[in-house]
């Protein structure tokens, strides 16, 4: 099959700073396959002193340019909307655009839901999902008014739920609903989102793992962050087939995650009692139909216009 390549294009990958870490592992590959890249990253976690290390996003952005690879380093916090404004400018004001925007950008921190700051709960929102948002509504006029854009959110693989970790996620699930959103919105405008909750080791890792632990050991050896970038990079493609979607990517393994609907049961005027015996049939997963995104509504000019309903 021939080589698939991003020349010409310009890529955006945030929290990509890191050594080692996922998103360093996008930008080098889309770099190394002829994509413009800027690379954003904070450099450091204030709520997070025991991270390795500092993120650094003008080492990677060299690391690019050693390679022949076109790069800029970006430091702006995309927590904030200003900050994610002024991320898209820098793409603008150094390739003169964005065409992939990669939302790789996260801050984990672990305690139980009681127990977790307020501080901190709002900080992993604020970056986690918010961070997203505010990329991608910088991106959106560009890619829009050049008809053609992908986004690329970073999940985690936190579905099921994970002990400790209910705002991260919260913040990383939301993910998979605005990669939906984006993908009916973005359609009429070639702008394509999809999810991928990959499994990596990156500096993060020894923050969180006590030294010595299985888990570190077992991330470390097994599921390393350069694991996950082709098929960040094939959902980065102009010739990725599918948007709004969701996929797992760890060690070698790329699987599709959907959300799916049972049969269920129907009775009209069912009471409280119906539920309690039937209730074998609502929890049955033995015939199970794909949730898709929901197609353009043909009827979209009868919803009541903004600013007739919403202040401020």
């Amino acid at each position: 099959m021939e080589e698939l390549r991003f020349d010409g294009r310009t890529a955006v990958v945030t929290g990509a700073g890191g050594n080692p870490g996922l998103g360093r592992a996008y930008a080098l590959l889309l770099a190394q396959r002829g994509a413009n890249v800027v690379v954003n990253d904070i450099g450091t976690v204030p709520e997070v002193p025991a991270y390795e290390g500092i993120a650094s996003p003008e080492a990677v952005a060299e690391e690019i340019r050693a390679a022949g690879g076109k790069a800029v380093a970006d430091g702006n916090d995309i927590s904030t909307e200003a900050g994610a404004q002024a991320l898209i400018a820098t793409a603008l004001d150094a390739f003169g655009g964005v065409d992939i925007l990669v939302n790789n950008a996260a801050l984990c921190i672990m305690a139980h839901f009681d127990v977790m700051t307020s501080r901190h709960l709002q900080r992993i929102i604020d970056t986690n999902l918010m961070g997203p948002v505010w990329t991608s509504r910088a991106a959106w006029p560009h890619m829009k008014a050049k008809g053609y854009g992908r986004i690329v959110n970073v999940g985690a693989a936190v579905f099921g739920g994970n002990m400790l970790m209910s705002a991260y996620g919260v913040s990383k699930g939301g993910l998979f609903m605005l990669s939906q959103a984006l993908a009916v919105e973005g359609e009429p405008h070639g702008i394509l989102a999809n999810t991928v909750n990959p499994i990596g080791y990156s500096r993060m890792v020894p923050a969180l793992q006590q030294d010595g632990a299985a888990m570190l050991k077992m991330l470390r050896d097994n599921f390393p962050a350069e694991a996950s970038a082709p098929l960040v990079a094939y959902l980065a493609h102009e010739g990725c087939p599918v948007s709004g979607d969701c996929f797992d990517a760890a060690s070698g393994k790329v699987s599709r995650t959907v959300v799916a609907r049972n049969q269920g049961f129907t009775e009209p005027g069912h009471t409280v009692e119906t539920i309690a015996e039937r209730w074998p049939e609502v929890m049955a997963t033995d015939d199970l139909t794909v949730i898709e995104k929901i197609p353009l509504a043909a009827d979209q000019n009868e919803v009541r216009p903004y600013s007739e309903y919403a202040e401020g």
